[in-house]
């Protein structure tokens, strides 16, 4: 479990698409410590989710039960989150699995959002390269006129 995080708390993009398997799939119910820890996410992100619409764990008492169900949704919104989408449109994207033909349209429609936002994706990041070459130049213009005024 341990692999699955990386160095800033993140889980890897080949866990959250299911590449790399999964040990725990045979498992019915999940703590809020369990996913807490397998996710990398803090007990605070996992009630917010819940708070949201986005989670619903079954309840024992004051214990929050997590279902695999539950585990999967956790999975696909820490996914959008990665690729850059709000809570908003993860929740969207998951509830179309419940349409009929709901795997299918969920798919379908899933590649043409994730398309569009690597389109979004690659204009910002084509802006950030714009404004670090200015910042560069700016920064060597403001060095070059404090150095003048220092010789």
């Amino acid at each position: 479990m341990a692999e699955r995080l990386e160095e800033e708390g993140k889980v890897d993009i080949d866990f959250l698409l299911g590449i790399s398997g999964d040990p725990l799939a045979d498992k019915e119910t999940f703590r809020i410590g369990d996913l807490s820890h397998e996710f990398g996410v803090t007990l605070r992100t996992l009630r917010f989710y819940e708070d949201r619409g986005l989670l619903s764990p079954a309840r024992r008492g004051t214990t929050r039960l997590y279902s695999r169900k539950d585990r999967t949704r956790l999975r696909l919104i820490l996914l959008a989150k990665m690729l850059g989408f709000s809570l908003t449109e993860a929740k969207q994207l998951i509830e179309l699995y419940h349409q009929p033909n709901g795997k299918q349209k969920q798919m379908e429609v899933s590649l043409e959002r994730f398309e569009e936002q690597r389109h979004i994706l690659l204009e910002q990041k084509h802006e950030i390269e714009e404004s670090i070459s200015a910042m560069d130049k700016t920064i060597d213009y403001v060095r070059s006129q404090l150095n003048d005024l220092t010789e």
